[in-house]
């Protein structure tokens, strides 16, 4: 009897201790849970710890509490200027409100698809707004942080907060980028041409205004030095006339002796001259008086 009843006590402490394991749940800090019975959402905990619920009545599911990524397929979208652009672009989300995301979309798979098709829309509607420019250069941050709006208001009904929207690429097609890149270098070699022939105009013209002023400054040189010697040579006559109004014997004398000089250096001119001529006057007469002129015989 004794032992039945003990066996009696494990039983029920056993099926106690089952109950409180089926009626415990632990959330970890990258989750929320709801807790549903009978498909219907009972109560949602987003704090992380140990949790009752009852049990085989009620069971949980779990949902990322963190921010996820959606990553999407190239998008061909047309800008406002009419070009064909491809569009890499990624969404970040967190799920806010997990009994709307449970009762509107279910699972996460079902959300990317859902927000696939919202950024898809958004996207092609804004880029058709905008200009290839701005989305490659000017306004990129502009129209993303439009596009993570439009998206968020849609999502928003779904339980889900859009973080952020990014492009990683917007380009044109192979066959438009091939082209634009075949025109720019066109433009690119058109200007290095205008260019090279402005250096060539702008050279030939330094050349021209150098040879100019060289010439002038040879000039003018030329002019001073001619300017310089005449001032020299009028200022040697003055002092030659100054010393031969002084002796003019002596200075008739020098004067011989630089003809002598220069008359009887040798060389391959030969000079003929009669001895008594008046070259020679100093030579038969130191005083340099001239010989009378002798009366030829008679025949």
């Amino acid at each position: 009897m004794k032992n039945g009843l003990l066996g009696l006590v494990g039983v029920v402490v056993a099926l106690a201790a089952f109950a409180v394991y089926l009626s415990i749940y632990i959330v970890n800090p990258t989750q929320q849970a709801l807790v549903l019975q009978f498909g219907k959402v009972i109560s949602a905990t987003q704090q992380s710890g140990l949790h009752f619920k009852l049990p085989l009545v009620q069971n949980v599911i779990y949902i990322d509490k963190r921010i996820l990524d959606l990553n999407m397929p190239p998008l061909e979208a047309i800008a406002s200027d009419k070009k064909r652009l491809v569009v890499d672009a990624f969404a970040r989300y967190r799920i806010s409100d997990p009994v709307l995301f449970y009762q509107r979309v279910n699972n996460i798979s079902a959300a990317n698809q859902r927000l696939s098709t919202l950024l898809q829309s958004s996207l092609r509607s804004e880029l058709g707004k905008a200009s290839f420019t701005a989305v490659v250069r000017d306004d990129r941050n502009g129209i993303m942080e439009s596009i993570r709006r439009d998206v968020g208001i849609s999502a928003s009904e779904l339980g889900i907060e859009i973080v952020d929207v990014k492009v990683r690429r917007a380009d044109l097609p192979e066959a438009n980028s091939q082209a634009v890149f075949n025109r720019m270098q066109t433009e690119r070699q058109r200007e290095a041409t205008e260019i090279r022939a402005q250096g060539e105009e702008q050279g030939r013209r330094i050349r021209s205004r150098a040879e100019r002023d060289a010439t002038v400054l040879v000039a003018e040189a030329r002019r001073d030095a001619e300017i310089i010697r005449g001032d020299g040579d009028a200022l040697r006559n003055g002092i030659f006339a100054e010393a031969f109004g002084v002796d003019p014997d002596f200075f008739g004398f020098y004067r011989s002796m630089q003809a002598y000089e220069a008359g009887l250096r040798s060389g391959d001119t030969s000079l003929i001259l009669s001895p008594d001529s008046s070259f020679f006057r100093y030579f038969n007469n130191p005083a340099g008086a001239s010989q009378p002129a002798q009366a030829l015989p008679a025949q």
